[in-house]
């Protein structure tokens, strides 16, 4: 479903990804792993078409978005969703509005059919009889969930996570993931997730991917990468320094 060839991107003289290829399979769980500052959410945000490259193609069901014309992309996108590291709440706007927000503007439903999705989609991520909510009064993990359920109301058929559990507590990170594992059951989306939390990407992926000098230089099932003999792979799962 998704397809990375040979992406290049640069900031001011200096190079973040250098001939990244990557792919991910339909239905398929990707986590990205690496260091802090090593171009993982780069890597989201122009699978997304939040930014282009320098070189490269980047297929999603064969269509090149980095090519593709403004109309296009927009279409694309509809079938996209991306939950924030930070969540992205619009503060001025309700629970209920922040959900429901791409559907009133694309999804063409009648009002009453938007906000039986909007309860659908909270009472996924179980946060019934919040709608009237605002950011302002959530909890860190009740932010999460809240972006989740946006992400999820337009049916994607790709979701991509930036940092999922960052800033929380244990317990509540533990509650994100379980939540994750179980959407991705409910509705068999293509989820790329980047995180720098080993015990996350264990849990979550079907395959996990390491982001390394701009480059991907690995790519296998958690029990492969546990087991790898590569030395720099071996450094960063056990906690040495790269």
């Amino acid at each position: 479903m998704i397809e990375i060839k040979g992406i290049s991107k640069s900031f001011e003289g200096k190079s973040v990804l250098n001939g990244l290829d990557l792919q991910v399979q339909q239905g398929e769980t990707m986590v990205v792993i690496g260091r802090s500052g090593c171009g993982k959410t780069i890597l989201l945000k122009l699978i997304i078409g939040l930014l282009k490259p320098d070189n490269g193609l980047i297929l999603i069901n064969r269509v090149d978005i980095v090519t593709a014309k403004y109309k296009k992309l927009r279409e694309m996108r509809k079938t996209m969703a991306m939950v924030f590291q930070g969540a992205a709440l619009f503060d001025s706007l309700t629970v209920e509005q922040n959900v429901g927000l791409a559907l009133r503007r694309y999804s063409g439903l009648p009002e009453d059919k938007i906000t039986e999705k909007i309860r659908q989609c909270l009472a996924m991520v179980e946060l019934e009889g919040t709608e009237q909510l605002m950011p302002a009064e959530l909890s860190g993990g009740m932010k999460k969930r809240t972006a989740i359920a946006r992400a999820i109301a337009m049916g994607p058929e790709i979701v991509l996570y930036d940092e999922p559990t960052v800033g929380l507590d244990p317990i509540t990170a533990q509650n994100i993931v379980a939540l994750i594992v179980d959407l991705q059951k409910r509705i068999s989306a293509t989820s790329i997730v980047v995180t720098h939390d080993l015990s996350v990407a264990y849990q979550i992926g079907h395959k996990i991917a390491m982001l390394h000098d701009g480059k991907i230089r690995f790519v296998g099932n958690p029990e492969q990468i546990k087991t790898t003999k590569d030395e720099i792979i071996k450094q960063f799962v056990s906690g040495g320094t790269l």
